[in-house]
């Protein structure tokens, strides 16, 4: 397993060994112990799966306020998307900026997202399945969400048209109006 950082602080690309003969592939997509030797300590205490059946639907971009706030390590098992976390950490020098990849049932990568950042995904293929494991459960009344377009943000989402949106997707405000409670701190 190979844990690759990228510039937003604490967002990691993890590479699963994939190992393959002619009966198909087997794959450990999560191994507590080697996450922690790469310094990922986290308890999941949740699987989520979702379904999209169609290319161009956008899910996102939410996040669950403290003191329910979750980690996520996402993965794409069946077709693909572009996924994207970003920083909502008020004081982080890396604040209002965002990292996208795509992730995809070929390339078995996964994204983890920890606390304070916003997440969200844009199905690239038709019949999309997305599975992500989380450290917190669901809590309706620390759900946000921020606008999936917002130019202070300014994601490169890799669609020409208007994505397919929920309505509260839809609706969500933008990262200045939006609530959240994220301050970063040193870890020094």
């Amino acid at each position: 397993m190979k844990v690759v950082e990228t510039f937003l602080e604490g967002v990691y690309v993890i590479e699963p060994q994939v190992f393959g003969d002619h009966r198909g592939w087997f794959s450990e997509t999560y191994n507590e112990g080697k996450l922690a030797e790469a310094g990922i300590v986290q308890t999941f205490v949740q699987d989520n799966q979702s379904f999209s059946a169609t290319k161009g639907t956008l899910r996102g971009l939410h996040y669950q306020l403290e003191p329910k706030a979750q980690t996520k390590l996402v993965r794409c098992t069946r077709g693909a998307i572009f996924d994207v976390a970003v920083d909502i950490r008020k004081g982080s020098l890396t604040y209002g900026k965002w990292y996208g990849i795509e992730l995809n049932e070929e390339n078995k990568k996964q994204l983890l997202v920890p606390k304070g950042f916003a997440h969200g995904f844009l199905t690239l293929s038709e019949n999309v399945e997305v599975q992500y494991k989380v450290d917190e459960v669901y809590s309706p009344q620390h759900d946000r969400g921020i606008a999936w377009n917002d130019e202070s943000i300014g994601i490169k989402w890799p669609t020409s048209g208007h994505p397919i949106l929920s309505k509260k997707d839809e609706d969500a405000p933008s990262l200045c109006e939006a609530e959240h409670n994220f301050i970063w701190s040193s870890k020094a």
